[in-house]
């Protein structure tokens, strides 16, 4: 297990201006460093993190310039890029290589989605490679990332009770999202007893700004926290948690985060509900300004969910519009679709939508879905 649970996510890593696909060496060294001196030591990357380039920069900034046991290691094989069984091995080979090691403390498959878990996933065998890597005591602890709906994740664990960790988006704003359903699929994995690594605890740097009320009122609680302090907290002090990650760019968020890691503190339920509280005036800072999507549940006749759909594209609208490009929203359109038997990748939308006080928000639902379909990760 980590020493300290707190992992450092390597996707964001600082890049050069002029090439992004190579991090700005001594500026990623000195964060480095410095969360491995404040006594953290978990490091997570991805075969297709930074344009496939993340696992040599992680080489570069980490493995060449720290004792291999000083740190645990993570990374993850592209499940949903490998269609025959003979590219997982090789992916994995390609891996070891990249970042110069001869294990990694943490093995993951990359994002199980339902679109790919019986054609991909089971056919390549690569929870049965996962298993003889770990004998072979080329993985030490196995897992899998995870977007899409809690009742895959319970079938997945159900028939993998092998699984030593899932790591599943953690954070109050997605907690009853009803793309994320962050606390739904929490609760999953801890019916299984199995326990998680927490992804976008800040929701992609999000939540590291809330909105003036919420605010104030946790200063006047907590004076001097940073408002992704809180954010961190809130996932971090949950049951079951084995390490929270955090993409960092830069040392003022290595030390913010370290520090609230640190010295730990469970939220109290005055300091959740504020959170929580937060969540209706964030979303009302999205362009289609609504605190609450619940007046467009049920209104087409196909079953198009069309709340979620303006939610979650309201939600990304937010973070681009403060300059953040990362969203999990991404990873879930096409699972819907899939699962409820639509052709992936194409419109839902079968004629015009109306919503409950009589306006017609058709073009509205097409220019959302369409932005879906068109960035979905799956």
């Amino acid at each position: 297990m980590p020493k300290l649970p707190l992992g450092f996510g390597m996707m964001r890593l600082p890049v050069e201006e002029n090439n992004p696909d190579r991090v700005k060496y001594q500026e990623a060294c000195e964060m480095v460093d410095t969360f491995l001196e404040r006594g953290f030591t978990y490091f997570d990357t991805s075969y297709v993190y930074q344009n496939g380039h993340n696992e040599e920069n992680v080489r570069e900034v980490l493995v060449k310039r720290h004792p291999r046991e000083s740190f645990e290691l993570a990374t993850k094989l592209p499940s949903f890029l490998i269609h025959e069984r003979e590219k997982v091995q090789e992916t994995f080979e390609e891996q070891l290589g990249n970042l110069g090691v001869t294990y990694f403390d943490y093995y993951l498959l990359h994002s199980i989605y339902s679109t790919t878990y019986d054609s991909q996933i089971i056919p390549c065998g690569m929870f049965e490679f996962a298993q003889e890597m770990k004998r072979q005591g080329k993985i030490r602890h196995f897992g899998f990332s995870f977007h899409d709906r809690p009742e895959i994740l319970d079938r997945v664990l159900l028939e993998h009770p092998e699984t030593d960790f899932v790591q599943l988006v953690v954070n109050y704003y997605d907690w009853e999202s009803p793309f994320v359903q962050a606390k739904a699929c929490y609760e999953v994995a801890r019916r299984h007893n199995v326990n998680v690594i927490v992804m976008e605890p800040v929701k992609g740097g999000l939540l590291s700004r809330l909105p003036e009320d919420a605010h104030n009122q946790l200063q006047a609680l907590e004076p001097g926290r940073t408002d992704a302090s809180f954010a961190i907290r809130f996932a971090a002090g949950m049951e079951g948690i084995l390490c929270t990650l955090s993409g960092m760019n830069s040392l003022s968020q290595v030390l913010d985060n370290t520090d609230s890691i640190r010295n730990l503190a469970p939220l109290t339920e005055e300091e959740k509900n504020i959170l929580f509280s937060a969540v209706p005036e964030y979303k009302k800072e999205g362009p289609l300004h609504r605190a609450d999507f619940g007046i467009y549940e049920g209104i087409c006749e196909n079953g198009m969910p069309v709340a979620a759909v303006l939610d979650a594209y309201n939600s990304i609208m937010l973070q681009l519009s403060r300059g953040h490009y990362v969203h999990c929203e991404n990873g879930y359109y096409r699972g819907l679709q899939f699962l409820s038997g639509r052709p992936t990748g194409k419109t839902w939308v079968e004629g015009q939508i109306i919503d409950r006080e009589g306006n017609d928000i058709t073009e509205l639902v097409k220019m959302a879905e369409d932005y879906l379909i068109k960035n979905t990760f799956m």
